[in-house]
């Protein structure tokens, strides 16, 4: 028996081939002391690989990121860095998302509060899921099989198509 070739589907095309990947895509994940220093370093970081990839991001959303990082790495440097002194933050970049994360080994899921006018602290969890939710991203939180945690967020690049999010 001769192979000549893919058959056609049944509507006589054969499917559209799948899109190339782009240069961006990729996962990049680093570790850093659970100390305040960690949380403007980690946004340096960040926003140095936003543009070492060259991802396609405007100001508007590369600001949006780079706050979900800082609240994510505040939250786990305040309240989980007794069980977790070190924390890491993942970047995951597809062609249609761009996901943040942050691990650290405390056990309790974080809970957004609704501050008091007055307080100082506390909105973390009310901005990211804010800013989440204001640009069609999706926010979570994922226990780990050591007992930790990680706390996400996955904004949608301009253009994306309707896709989910990558998942871990």
């Amino acid at each position: 028996m001769e192979i000549l070739g893919r058959v056609p589907s049944e509507a006589g095309h054969a499917p559209p081939p799948a899109p190339p990947p782009v240069a961006y895509e990729g996962t990049w994940r680093f570790t850093a002391p659970a100390l305040d220093s960690s949380v403007p370093q980690s946004r340096h970081a960040v926003r140095e690989l936003l543009a070492h990839q060259r991802v396609p991001v405007d100001d508007e959303l590369v600001e949006s990121l780079l706050l979900i990082v800082s609240e994510l790495v505040t939250n786990a440097v305040r309240h989980a860095a007794l069980l977790s002194p070190e924390i890491a933050v993942e970047v995951a970049l597809s062609r249609d998302w761009v996901r943040i994360a942050v691990e650290d080994n405390h056990p309790y899921r974080p809970v957004a509060l609704m501050a008091d006018q007055g307080g100082t602290g506390g909105r973390g969890l009310l901005l990211v899921t804010a800013i989440t939710e204001a640009a069609g991203g999706v926010y979570d939180v994922d226990h780990t099989a050591s007992g930790g945690k990680i706390v996400w967020a996955a904004l949608p690049l301009p253009g994306a198509a309707t896709s989910p999010p990558p998942s871990r």
